[in-house]
C-alpha cells in the first residue's frame, strides 16, 4: 500500500491508480483509433516510470505497472470509438482527481500531477511525427496539458 493513500477510500485509490492509464488513452487516441503500437508505447512509458519517476512516485508507479496493459486494453474496449467520446468520458474521470489530490500529502500531489503531464507529453511524442518520434498533433497538444486536472501547486 502506498503510504500517501492511507487516508483515502478504495474508490479514490482506484481513480489514482487508473489515472496514468486514462492519461495514456486520452493522448494516444486523441487524433484517431488507438492501435497496438500506441498500446505498446504507453506500456513502455509506464514501465520506465517504475524506475525513472520522481523518487516519491516509484512505489506508486510500481503499483500502477502491475496491471497497466490489462487496464489499458480493458478501458479502451469499453470506450467509444470516437476521440471526442473518449475525451469526454476520460475528462470526467480525471476531474475526480480535483477532489482526491487535496486529500493527499501536498508534495506528493504536486509530483503526481507533474508526472501525469510528463506522461501525456511522452505518449504524444511517441505516437506521431517522422518515424513516430518528436511530433505532437494538434489534438494531442490540446489535451496534453491535462487542463481538466487542477494544479495542486495552486492550493
Amino acid at each position: 500500500m502506498i503510504k500517501e493513500f492511507n487516508t483515502l477510500r478504495d474508490d479514490e485509490i482506484e481513480v489514482l491508480l487508473k489515472a496514468p492509464v486514462l492519461v495514456s488513452i486520452l493522448i494516444a487516441g486523441a487524433d484517431d483509433k488507438i492501435d497496438k503500437t500506441e498500446i505498446h508505447q504507453a506500456v513502455e512509458i509506464a514501465n520506465s516510470k517504475q524506475s525513472r519517476a520522481r523518487e516519491q512516485l516509484i512505489e506508486y508507479y510500481k503499483e500502477v505497472g502491475k496491471d497497466f496493459k490489462e487496464k489499458f486494453e480493458q478501458i479502451v474496449n469499453e470506450m467509444p470509438d470516437s476521440p471526442e467520446g473518449r475525451s469526454e468520458i476520460i475528462g470526467k474521470e480525471l476531474r475526480k482527481l480535483n477532489f482526491i489530490l487535496p486529500k493527499i500529502e501536498h508534495k506528493f500531489a504536486i509530483k503526481l500531477h507533474a508526472s501525469l503531464k510528463d506522461m501525456a507529453k511522452k505518449v504524444a511524442e511517441a505516437s506521431g511525427g517522422i518515424l513516430g518520434y518528436m511530433s505532437v498533433s494538434y489534438e494531442e497538444a490540446k489535451l496534453m496539458e491535462l487542463s481538466m486536472i487542477d494544479d495542486p501547486s495552486d492550493y
